[in-house]
């Protein structure tokens, strides 16, 4: 594979990459923000992520900076490529759909995708609704800083040692388990929008990346990695009172459905993943999807 460098400074720099120059800059440790390549500021938008960075020859060197940064967003990206899909699930005044709690894409199956790449296509109208991402760990840690010590009191997890050493020690499965307990119990002890404003506080405690979105925008979010493994959500950043019009989101698990010459789509699987998104658009997988223990 070509060599390929990527050493962005903290705020805006240039990044060398699959042999051309791309502005970046740093909003947080576990943010890469590509704004687009030097030298194209005046131009329209274009397809710079499938013409360039996902070139065959230059894609798993993309994917392994996605590993290592936890999330890397693609600004200003006019593509019509046929692998997106709308997001599924929606949200209600009365309840939280799965999607609005912090999860990894895949949870209820052995194998989850390397990674997510969530979309906001260039269309009429803007997206209001934001989605927090955060690494892992630190949604865990904050879930428990800004617990109500009411809720940690309660016979689920009154005995479980939250402590943030022991959190700092933990596995990922043990991380997963920890979260579904908590989650569980703010599902079933607060209101929709109490459970919402629980998790605007967790979005603010593990210092959430929750950026409006920009009509244009791919965020590659580490899923199930050997580098940051990272957690989103759909966050309201207000009471929900539903009826606001909103731009949609399109998504892929790009690693597993954007295949190289002589791969073939693990069908299984993706239908494995889709059928877990059906089931939380119909409210049918709660306890064993992110609201599971894992």
């Amino acid at each position: 594979m070509p060599s390929s460098t990527a050493h962005p400074a903290p705020n805006h720099s240039v990044m060398n990459f699959a042999q051309r120059q791309w502005r970046v800059r740093r909003p947080k440790p576990f943010v890469l923000v590509i704004e687009g390549e030097v030298g194209q500021e005046g131009n329209e938008p274009s397809d710079y992520l499938h013409d360039q960075l996902l070139l065959p020859e230059w894609r798993e060197a993309f994917y392994q900076l996605v590993d290592a940064t936890g999330l890397v967003v693609c600004l200003n990206v006019h593509t019509q490529h046929p692998t997106y899909r709308d997001v599924r699930g929606r949200s209600s005044k009365g309840r939280l759909s799965q999607g609005e709690y912090y999860h990894h894409d895949g949870c209820t199956g052995p194998v989850k995708p390397r990674f997510v790449e969530i979309r906001c296509p260039i269309q009429p109208q803007t997206r209001g609704v934001a989605t927090a991402v955060a690494p892992h760990r630190d949604v865990v840690k904050a879930m428990v800083q800004v617990l109500p010590a009411e809720l940690a009191a309660t016979p689920a997890l009154a005995e479980l040692d939250k402590s943030l050493a022991t959190i700092s020690q933990m596995d990922a499965a043990a991380l997963d388990h920890l979260q579904g307990l908590i989650t569980r119990t703010v599902r079933k002890k607060l209101n929709a929008e109490g459970a919402r404003r629980y998790f605007r506080h967790v979005d603010a405690a593990a210092n959430a990346y929750f950026e409006p979105w920009a009509l244009g925008e791919s965020r590659f979010i580490a899923n199930a990695n050997s580098g940051v493994t990272m957690q989103h959500r759909r966050a309201y950043q207000a009471p929900h009172n539903g009826g606001v019009a909103n731009g949609h989101l399109v998504k892929r698990w790009t690693n597993e459905e954007l295949l190289l010459p002589g791969q073939v789509v693990d069908q299984a699987l993706i239908a494995a993943l889709c059928s877990e998104e059906s089931d939380e658009a119909q409210g049918n997988r709660a306890e064993g999807c992110y609201l599971g223990a894992h």
